[in-house]
């Protein structure tokens, strides 16, 4: 899951929504500082109601994760794509097109929540914007017990940017991705995907339902009460 998916169940609770982001920002501000659930869960009963909500979003993004990247929908979708771009770039056949196929899936599931309701960003958005961010990193220093000075900063940014938005555009997608293929030190993808894009958009929409439903088969994103 990317940020809106992981949020968006826990709106009605601003500071855990906006902290089931921390892990991916902890991996802009320090890939070797990992915001860890066993650290987190020895804080989400803590009588500091932000800390038990910092460590309750960690908690609930790792733990989303783990059934999201394990349903079917997911692993079927993401080979097929990593199979496409692989016929596309003749000769990457490595780590990046099982990679791109990850991160497109997730950014593609946020845009379409943005589509559909633009209210979803702004509610989003506002939360981030309305935490202190000085808190936030507070919270991560005391869970992770290591010096994070760079969170508020990269937070602030992240509520300036809002880049979320630009998932709604191939071409804009495609310079987002290619942010992410940098920093990860993957080569970045050609302008000649964009086309491509649009294809597995439709793909990844079609199978939106099902990525979206965990094994239990609880709705946490009310799908059952749009239809």
């Amino acid at each position: 899951m990317n940020f809106l998916c992981h949020a968006i169940p826990y709106l009605d609770q601003p500071l855990l929504a906006i902290s089931t982001g921390v892990p991916d920002w902890m991996s802009v501000v320090d890939r070797k500082v990992r915001a860890r659930g066993k650290l987190a869960a020895q804080h989400v009963d803590s009588p500091d109601p932000d800390l038990a909500a910092v460590a309750s979003g960690i908690i609930r993004h790792i733990e989303d994760d783990r059934w999201f990247h394990g349903t079917e929908a997911f692993v079927e979708t993401n080979l097929r794509l990593a199979v496409e771009l692989r016929d596309l770039l003749p000769g990457d056949t490595g780590f990046r097109p099982m990679f791109v196929g990850h991160i497109l899936i997730e950014m593609l599931l946020d845009s379409y929540w943005i589509r559909d309701d633009p209210e979803i960003g702004r509610k989003y958005y506002d939360a981030v914007a309305a935490a202190d961010a000085e808190v936030v990193q507070k919270c991560v220093v005391a869970i992770t017990g290591k010096s994070v000075l760079g969170l508020v900063p990269v937070m602030q940014r992240y509520c300036d940017v809002q880049f979320l938005y630009d998932y709604l555009d191939h071409e804009k997608l495609l310079m987002r991705i290619n942010q992410v293929m940098k920093r990860v030190g993957l080569s970045e993808l050609p302008e000649s995907l964009v086309g491509w894009l649009a294809q597995a958009d439709k793909l990844v929409e079609s199978r939106r339902i099902r990525m979206l439903t965990p094994p239990d088969g609880s709705d946490p994103f009310g799908f059952r009460s749009t239809v």
